[in-house]
């Protein structure tokens, strides 16, 4: 199992918005193949590995999710298990999604198949977070990453801050933005900086859809992250259709939302709404006031904090904006989950706010 779990992590790049999944065929105590989940609309990995093996019959299957149930862009993985005359098959979590959720195992176990299940669950569960976290809460798995210095700013007080960090950290970015469903950031972000917003590696990717929160369409239509073929998606408060249409012509997708009382978007809804498009997991890289929000409503799963040895002064910005914080019983405390260091940096993982004591 933990093998499959290493063929199902070479999928983080490139399986969205399916599940990466791990699968190893053993017979007479060999390993006889192998397979991963491909992309979209391609082999699954019980599949991928059936497909390696001219005899599979009484072999034992280890896969690191359920073997699906159902016909959707595939045929269901279950039954090319039963066709195969596999005897044994040791799954480590059962899939979330409610159209299989037991339902291939069931299947399995009724063709006379012995089945194991929760062989190293959790390992599996911590590789599909993001999936998991769509079936079973209808939200995708969010991180924002943030760089500060030393004494805790995000860039001078001009807004000048490339770069806080070092290339090393600049570099684990990429890997991160590369196995995300999804990059956000706010219009001011845009604005300021005009990203690219892509995943610049140097291996097979998917690149991911880039968000913009954009309440009123300022968006440029000569923003570099329209030059390239990864696709861009607004949300917005604005019904100027005209405005919309415009967008629209050089390449946006448009999701119209209503607007909160103080005219900005519901962020919820927003999140919400990306997991009804099939987004698992998203990237947030935005300024202070999008994360000030984004703490105050509690959203983020992982806080990705990159601390560069410098000081940038008492003037330089800082990493949110709370305005509501007057007292120290108004703190918000987080739950540090590791560290590591990349390069000069220091790059810390915070989990989700601890509740009040």
């Amino acid at each position: 199992m933990a093998r499959a779990l290493k063929l199902a992590h070479k999928g983080i790049f490139t399986t969205d918005p399916n599940p990466h999944v791990g699968c190893v065929i053993v017979k007479d105590g060999k390993i006889i193949a192998e397979g991963r989940t491909q992309r979209t609309g391609f082999a699954h990995a019980e599949v991928d590995a059936l497909s390696k093996v001219s005899d599979p019959g009484h072999a034992c299957v280890y896969v690191t999710l359920e073997p699906c149930s159902h016909y959707g862009r595939t045929a269901p993985c279950c039954e090319a298990l039963i066709a195969a005359g596999v005897s044994r098959v040791v799954v480590a979590m059962q899939d979330p999604n409610p159209l299989v959720c037991g339902k291939g195992l069931q299947k399995l176990r009724e063709a006379g198949i012995e089945v194991v299940l929760g062989v190293l669950r959790q390992d599996a569960e911590q590789l599909n977070k993001g999936f998991l976290k769509r079936m079973q809460h209808g939200l995708p798995w969010i991180r924002s990453k943030l760089a500060m210095s030393l004494d805790g700013r995000t860039a001078m007080a001009s807004g000048e801050s490339q770069w806080i960090s070092s290339a090393f950290s600049r570099n684990d970015v990429q890997i991160y933005r590369a196995a995300s469903s999804a990059i956000m950031v706010g219009i001011d972000t845009v604005l300021a900086d005009d990203p690219q917003l892509n995943a610049r590696v140097d291996f097979d990717v998917e690149q991911p859809i880039k968000v913009v929160l954009d309440s009123t369409l300022k968006m440029p239509i000569t923003a570099k992250m329209l030059q390239n073929s990864a696709e861009t998606w607004l949300f917005t408060c604005s019904n100027d259709l005209d405005r919309q249409k415009q967008l629209q012509a050089v390449g946006c997708k448009i999701f119209q939302l209503d607007a909160e009382a103080n005219g900005r978007l519901n962020l919820l809804q927003v999140f919400k709404a990306l997991a009804d498009q099939q987004i698992n997991t998203v990237w947030v890289e935005s300024g202070a006031t999008l994360n000030g929000a984004l703490l105050t409503e509690n959203l983020v799963d992982e806080w990705i904090v990159y601390m560069a040895p410098c000081i940038l002064g008492d003037e330089g910005r800082g990493l949110f904006h709370l305005p509501g914080l007057q007292e120290i019983k108004d703190k918000k405390s987080l739950q540090l989950l590791n560290f590591r260091q990349i390069g000069p940096d220091l790059r810390l993982t915070f989990g989700r706010q601890k509740q009040p004591d």
